[in-house]
């Protein structure tokens, strides 16, 4: 079917979510299709399990591909190494190894200026995103050292660009952006490549806002230059099939940065 056959993609944050057309809506659920249609088995990861669910049943009946839906959740108070190492432990059980990790995941509280912030909300962007991420690449290192595997992590313009109201969301990405880079240099003798994408995609979340909020959508949120926002997975979702696919094992210690979900920049 295609470059992944037999390969194991771990996706977190992969419940199905869809646009008002019909099409992908949720960043998490276009690389889960963007790999389905390569032939990979999938593990999905997220809070609710119902959208889990419905991913696994769309995916497997499109597709034909393998879905181990797994509800998991990093939270601030939880034993959160001992949640991740079960998903990763489900994953090898079901499918034998894992070739790809992608760490999508991210809760946070946007709009809320810095001073505003409360701790939990803090704690809210940086344990599902940071520590995620964090315990993740600990948990499936071995055996991505094994398959000479590739890890994708997700980061944000938020923090590139100082965002208003985004302050522990922008932390939380800029600390996953500073550590995947220090992990692809320490990881590149094994064969791991290490990847960051900072997309900016249109979502079902974003055209909910979009809908009800006209005037704020349009103060705050800017097309990128080439005219329209990421697709979730003809452009990000495939974007990631590119950076994992053994054709750019050569970028294997470095670090590229997708910007707008359109275009890659060293």
């Amino acid at each position: 079917m295609g470059n992944f056959n037999g390969k194991t993609v771990i996706i977190t944050g992969g419940g199905r979510a869809v646009l008002s057309d019909g099409r992908c809506g949720s960043i998490g659920y276009g690389i889960a299709t963007a790999f389905a249609k390569e032939g990979a088995n999938l593990v999905l990861t997220g809070r609710n399990i119902q959208k889990l669910l419905d991913a696994k049943e769309e995916l497997e009946r499109l597709y034909g591909v393998q879905v181990l839906p797994v509800q998991a959740d990093v939270s601030a108070g939880g034993d959160n190494e001992a949640v991740v190492q079960t998903v990763v432990q489900q994953a090898v059980d079901a499918f034998g190894d894992i070739h790809v990790l992608i760490n999508n995941a991210q809760a946070s509280a946007s709009g809320v200026t810095l001073v505003d912030h409360t701790t939990e909300q803090f704690d809210l962007a940086v344990y599902s995103g940071l520590y995620a991420t964090f315990y993740y690449m600990k948990a499936c290192y071995p055996y991505l050292a094994k398959t000479k595997g590739s890890v994708i992590n997700f980061a944000s313009g938020a923090g590139l660009s100082g965002n208003f109201g985004q302050s522990a969301y922008a932390a939380a990405k800029e600390g996953i952006r500073g550590m995947s880079r220090v992990a692809a240099n320490e990881w590149g003798e094994d064969g791991i490549n290490v990847n960051v994408v900072c997309p900016l995609a249109w979502t079902a979340q974003l055209e909910k806002w979009a809908n009800a909020y006209p005037e704020a959508f349009k103060a705050n949120v800017h097309t990128p230059p080439m005219g329209h926002f990421g697709d979730v997975e003809t452009e990000i979702g495939r974007a990631c099939v590119a950076l994992a696919s053994p054709d750019l094992k050569y970028m294997t210690g470095e670090t590229l940065t997708l910007e707008g979900g359109l275009g890659l920049r060293p």
